[in-house]
């Protein structure tokens, strides 16, 4: 026993425990299978050391305080970017720190982080403890410091690493290879992060609004043609964002059941439906969703644009309905604030927002109004509108951690599948898609049915492929390997009461080009020059660039029905390609898939600097 507590009371310990951290990190955040970039772990083990041994060049106790307080940071900031990593796949941003100060602003209660973030990220602070306990039994160590050649090898390693940190945290000469090292090195990463969206904002300049329009022309997809135009013009309009809903679920069985029968009744009469439909969120998930679908504009990785660009001047769907006297309103079973709709809506173009505030809560499941209550409700609201309407509503029920009271659940559920995240999600889309039915119940007995167009999406996956519980019965259930191609593909179909078809247009798209193809339908249009996505049905092409989950570089082509992952340090050699149409794995075109990469970054740079610079105020009035 003496001999452990010797051994254990070794400052010298404290030099594995670090190794051990930096291991531990770099597997939860997936980076391992890129460690043959030898620089990342060179790199990052100089600089944890760097970081301990100038602390404890000097004695007292301003050295100790502050030795504690900067690997608390890096402590926590290894468990932030752990823990986000688990769920988005890349490290939490500075933007993106508040987030993690009011994680219920993202979640809505803290349940939900139990059921997004993988546990095992709490093994990043394993070594807290015992470095502080090893740092301060250091500090009694002064003999080493009175040596001469420890003295010369400390200034060495000091100016060797600070020179390291220099070249690679700033990259002064902007090379990719030092780039693809800040997309995996921990310190690099955060240094380039703080550079970039903080220091970088600072020197913003101005922008060439003629050449943004040029690029645009250049590589927003297009398209041209009259099919469908103007068919349900005048028609009012219900557009359903529904919450995490896969597509996979749609026209599925399970236990013998229909998972979304009320869905499937609809795609077989009077309906258009996007199989190849992909979510285009930003770090704001459904909020980011929503903001695409109602503008036609990508959001970004920094913040939630409801946020970010909430005085901005929009001319997106609610505002080219009222501009044909449409009264435009907002549905959604939850507080006003959250996300910042109350705020967002206003310039957005609603002229009325009915939230959680405004509805009764007859019926709660999860964290707000059941969705077959505000569906109820929000009918008896429409039925003493003016028509024509636009009604947004935005679902609840279906939202992690996929909590259904029992009475309300309809789903038999296998015995191996109770209590399980799969389980409960499948038990949570099965009441959505009865509130869908009970929707069009409401409307026919209202005698709005005729008359309206719905408009049903998902606005992201809710089975996230990177929790490993969730990958392993989700791939037993599709009978094939989970994977980014079913995570990303969300439902979208249009109902017009009286077209007289039902047709799967197999063109790729996502929530960018819904606003274009809507406004086809209804004859309506956007009255400026900054729309990113294309009409879907009129269009032989199809691409969608990526921000979230698989990374900015990434992208969708309908060209063959790829998915191209961008690789987690941000190069096309490191990407994997996926059909669309198997989920199998393709060999990786270089050239090519760089080129579509680019195209991808571009249009989300060209996006970024329309909302920097707020150049929708130049075409519009209101």
């Amino acid at each position: 026993m003496g001999k452990i507590k010797k051994t254990m009371g070794h400052y010298r310990l404290v030099y594995p425990m670090m190794l051990l951290k930096l291991l531990i990190f770099y597997w939860q955040t997936d980076r391992l299978d890129l460690m043959s970039v030898y620089e990342v772990p060179i790199l990052s083990i100089l600089f944890l050391f760097f970081i301990y041994e100038m602390f404890s060049l000097k004695e007292g106790k301003g050295w100790r305080y502050g030795f504690y307080i900067v690997y608390t940071v890096i402590t926590l900031l290894m468990f932030a970017d752990a823990a986000y990593s688990s769920y988005f796949g890349k490290y939490i941003s500075v933007n993106q720190i508040y987030q993690l100060a009011g994680f219920g602003q993202i979640a809505g209660d803290g349940n939900v982080i139990g059921a997004s973030v993988n546990p095992c990220c709490l093994l990043t602070l394993v070594d807290y403890p015992f470095v502080l306990y090893w740092y301060k039994i250091r500090k009694k160590e002064k003999k080493e410091n009175k040596k001469p050649y420890v003295r010369t090898m400390r200034v060495v390693f000091f100016v060797v690493v600070f020179g390291s940190f220099i070249y690679y945290g700033f990259n002064p000469m902007n090379l990719r290879s030092v780039q693809q090292i800040n997309h995996i090195e921990f310190f690099t990463y955060h240094t380039n992060d703080i550079l970039v969206n903080v220091v970088g904002k600072m020197k913003r300049r101005s922008v060439d609004e003629e050449k943004i329009k040029k690029t645009m022309t250049r590589i927003v997809p297009k398209s041209s043609g009259q099919r469908y135009h103007g068919v349900a013009k005048g028609k009012n309009l219900i557009l359903i964002q529904t919450e995490s809903l896969n597509n996979f679920v749609v026209g599925k069985t399970y236990n013998g059941q229909e998972i979304t029968p009320n869905m499937n009744r609809l795609l077989k009469k009077d309906t258009i439906s996007f199989p190849y439909f992909y979510s285009t969120t930003g770090v704001g998930n459904t909020c980011d969703a929503e903001f695409s679908t109602l503008n036609s504009l990508y959001p970004n990785d920094e913040r939630e644009c409801y946020r970010m660009y909430v005085d901005n001047t929009y001319n997106g769907l609610p505002w080219m309905f009222r501009e044909k006297g449409y009264d435009a309103m907002a549905f959604h079973g939850y507080i006003k604030t959250f996300w910042n709709r109350n705020e967002a809506y206003k310039n957005q173009g609603f002229s009325r927002y009915y939230s959680e505030e405004d509805f009764d809560i007859t019926q709660v499941s999860g964290f707000g109004l059941t969705d077959k209550e505000m569906f109820r409700q929000s009918v008896e609201i429409l039925k003493t509108k003016k028509q024509p309407f636009f009604a947004f509503m935005i679902t609840l029920t279906n939202h992690i951690p996929y909590e259904l009271s029992p009475s309300l659940a309809t789903l038999s559920l296998k015995e191996e599948d109770e209590n399980s995240t799969f389980g409960n999600y499948l038990q949570t889309v099965r009441y959505t898609d009865e509130a869908f039915g009970d929707l069009i119940h409401y409307l026919k007995k209202s005698g709005l049915y005729d008359n309206t167009v719905i408009a049903i999406y998902g606005d992201h996956q809710g089975m996230n492929m990177e929790t490993p519980s969730v990958s392993s019965k989700m791939t037993k259930f599709l009978g094939k390997k989970y994977d980014y191609d079913e995570m990303l593909r969300v439902p979208f179909l249009i109902h017009i009461p009286g077209l007289g078809m039902a047709r799967r247009e197999n063109i790729v798209g996502g929530q960018v080009d819904i606003m274009p193809t809507i406004a086809n339908l209804m004859d309506l249009d956007p009255g400026q020059p900054y729309v990113f996505g294309h009409d879907l049905l009129n269009t032989q092409e199809g691409f969608l660039a990526q921000i979230s989950y698989v990374g900015k570089g990434s992208f969708l082509t309908g060209k063959d029905h790829l998915l191209f992952k961008i690789g987690k340090d941000a190069t096309v050699e490191n990407g994997r390609l996926l059909s669309l149409l198997d989920g199998s794995r393709r060999n990786l075109n270089k050239n090519l898939c760089q080129k579509y990469s680019d195209r991808a970054l571009c249009l989300l740079e060209i996006c970024k600097k329309v909302l920097d610079f707020n150049l929708i105020a130049n075409y519009v009035t209101h």
